[in-house]
């Protein structure tokens, strides 16, 4: 494994990249369109050990963060499992080498070494980097991408503060973490052992620093390139500061920069991928989001990926002013830099699971989606419109809640709100993303790892799950309406009585949009009722249907399904219809009754045999 980002052994892999020796150890290409690919998100240490059980029980203990023991060979076994479900790439969550000693960052967001694979997850830890790239190969050849989790922002705890006798949060927690502080703090850098060295305070004069110590690769081994103030300031910006016990770097620093860029492009090289999720993008400082961004385009396309894909996390309160600050490029810059091209999407999880969980009306995401347009009207990014390529999801690792809400008196009550919220997700804009167990059931709350649970431990992989055939069936439809994924988009105002329409505006409402692609109208309509059925009528494009045309269920979530009344014209002047924009029309409309049982979702297309 090098250790210097400009070694012999290091240029070699960029090179073997650039000019590969034979068209079999050639890069894996790229997919011509993301959305094709919808993606299955998993945790590495929590999903699969072919040889050994979860390492402690139960499987899915709220209260333990500890390694569980998954392996790189274990998602190996599992990948024909994840491509049958329908994903066409996997997200693996963070897989570079955090510190040995530390054993509770299975997560892997502790990254000490930006170059080499995490030991931990290896069957033999001394070839690790050989079995992260063979479980990349044999990804491939299941046809299926591989992304990367990365970290820009910070390391693991590689150094400990020298505390100040009033730092009660430095004291209690050995140095680990420090109050803010307005300048950089003395510290003391950790060995091998984790153990804090008072004779090590500047990294730079450590003689022969470990592998399993300080950060690597060498280059990065400079005091300055670590803020070294502690946490964040209560009544500051929360983005400077380290996050909680791992050291934040000072990523406007023009040289931690060209390093972190250098490294990632060797990953790339390395282990072949297909794209990455970057965390904590908006803690990045010095505009290191979009000169990332477009600097691991360029490298890509240098070795024959001519699309890969980059995506960030931007998790606040304010998150979509927030994600058009680092994605893509305003129209107004006039740099010729394009940035990270999409970002997980924030907004649409924080309001679409309410209202899948009939929390709150259907008309808030009609709204979200009103912002999101005119938020993100000035920004493009290498694929055009941004927005259209966001990694959109209902649950995941950081949200301490998955979409399954198991009612202790009976477990399946709300099992059709999950598959009415996949249904919903994979035929909005974006590229869906599944987190792993979801297909499975689980249903951890509470805690991080409550939803991060040993899945090989619980359930395992049962391919006749519901919840698994569900979403390969829903996957299926999204494969084969190419207007799910390509296509316009426009929620559909609808009645109750055939005269008024509009978007529901109460909880427990019905959602209903279209996806146009040329002649192609794909419409979906979910019940959010808990109890009650629905029969309304929805709006259809005026051009693409015709007086008694048949609409065909593609998917329901529901037993015993009835598909939609022929179409009926409703003349002009008979109806008022209150347009999604705020404006109000009176027809002509084109429409069906769709009948909705309680939290029934129906996937709809005019019939085939027509």
């Amino acid at each position: 494994m090098p250790t210097s980002l400009f070694a012999l052994d290091f240029q070699s892999i960029l090179d073997q990249a650039v000019n590969p020796p034979n068209m079999a150890s050639a890069p894996f290409p790229s997919p011509e369109d993301w959305r094709d690919r919808w993606i299955y998100f998993l945790m590495l240490d929590r999903f699969n050990n072919p040889s050994a059980a979860p390492a402690h029980n139960p499987f899915d203990d709220p209260n333990f963060s500890g390694f569980q023991g998954g392996k790189f060979s274990g998602v190996q076994q599992q990948l024909a499992y994840i491509k049958q479900l329908g994903a066409g790439a996997i997200w693996l969550s963070p897989v570079l080498k955090n510190f040995q000693f530390d054993p509770n960052t299975y997560h892997g967001y502790g990254i000490h070494n930006f170059i080499g694979a995490e030991p931990r997850f290896a069957d033999n830890p001394a070839v690790a980097d050989n079995e992260l790239r063979a479980l990349i190969d044999a990804a491939h050849q299941e046809d299926l991408l591989v992304i990367f989790d990365i970290v820009l922002n910070h390391t693991g705890n590689a150094f400990a503060y020298q505390c100040d006798a009033s730092d009660s949060i430095c004291i209690s927690s050995q140095g680990a973490q420090a109050s803010f502080h307005s300048s950089p703090q003395p510290v003391e850098w950790r060995d091998a052992t984790g153990t804090a060295r008072p004779d090590l305070p500047d990294v730079a004069t450590i003689p022969n620093p470990s592998l399993d110590a300080v950060v690597w690769p060498s280059e990065l081994q400079q005091n300055k390139f670590f803020r070294r103030q502690g946490l964040p300031d209560p009544n500051g910006d929360d983005t400077i500061g380290d996050f909680s016990i791992l050291k934040q770097m000072m990523t406007d620093d023009p040289d931690v920069q060209r390093f972190l860029i250098r490294a990632y492009q060797y990953v790339i090289a390395r282990f072949d991928i297909d794209g990455y999720r970057i965390d904590t993008l908006r803690y990045l400082k010095g505009d290191l989001a979009r000169l990332f961004g477009n600097s691991m385009r360029e490298f890509a396309l240098s070795i024959g990926k001519k699309n890969f894909f980059t995506f960030g996390e931007v998790l606040d309160a304010n998150s979509e002013q927030d994600i058009a600050k680092f994605i893509g490029r305003n129209t107004s810059d006039q740099s010729e830099m394009v940035g990270v091209d999409a970002a997980l999407d924030y907004p649409l999880f924080n309001t679409l699971k309410p209202v899948v969980k009939g929390f709150s009306s259907p008309s808030a995401v009609v709204g979200m989606y009103q912002n999101r347009k005119n938020v993100e009207a000035n920004i493009l990014s290498s694929h055009g419109d941004a927005t259209r390529f966001f990694v959109t999801f209902l649950d995941n690792h950081d949200m301490k809640e998955r979409i399954r809400y198991v009612d202790p008196t009976n477990p399946t009550k709300f099992d059709d709100q999950v598959t009415l919220g996949l249904a919903c997700l994979y035929s909005l804009p974006g590229i869906p993303c599944l987190y792993y167990g979801t297909e499975q059931g689980l249903h951890g709350a509470g805690s991080d790892p409550a939803v991060r649970e040993a899945l090989w431990g619980g359930p395992g992989f049962n391919e006749e799950d519901t919840f698994y055939q569900h979403i390969r069936q829903i996957a299926v439809v999204r494969a084969q309406q190419s207007a799910l994924r390509y296509g316009r988009f426009y929620f559909r105002p609808l009645s109750g009585d055939g005269v008024t329409f509009g978007v529901s505006g109460f909880p427990q409402g019905v959602v209903a949009f279209s996806r146009i692609l040329n002649d192609q109208e794909v419409v979906v309509a979910a019940n959010t009722n808990l109890t009650q059925s629905q029969q309304v009528d929805v709006i259809l494009e005026i051009m693409l249907s015709a007086n008694g045309d048949a609409f065909e269920v593609l998917y329901s979530n529901q037993t015993g399904f009835q598909a939609p009344q022929p179409v009926r014209v409703i003349p002009q002047g008979t109806v008022t219809v209150h347009e999604v924009d705020g404006s109000i029309g009176t027809g002509p409309l084109h429409v069906i009754k769709v009948n909705l049982q309680p939290m029934e979702v129906q996937i709809l297309r005019r019939s085939s045999t027509q």
